[in-house]
């Protein structure tokens, strides 16, 4: 198995994958559409701070951040870092 499913939030910083769903209400997914935060977009988890502080995520050639809970919404079909098991 190549990828594995998980929330934005628990990516590594640097960590690369493709959307696949999003859970929240209507409102939360279009505001989330809105920043091209999609299902299908690919997607890079560029920094998060400390104590649950927001996610910054690179989605095209944009670079947008998110609070932590809306993160956790976010599920992820991310690339394996090379070298790990």
């Amino acid at each position: 198995m190549e990828n594995e499913k998980v929330s934005l939030s628990d990516m590594k910083a640097g960590q690369t994958g493709v959307i696949v769903e999003l859970h929240g209400r209507q409102g939360m997914i279009s505001k989330l559409s809105t920043l091209g935060i999609r299902v299908g977009e690919k997607i890079k988890k560029i920094s998060q701070q400390a104590m649950r502080g927001p996610v910054v995520v690179e989605v095209g050639r944009s670079q947008v951040a998110i609070g932590f809970g809306m993160a956790g919404r976010v599920l992820v079909e991310a690339a394996k870092e090379a070298g790990k098991r």
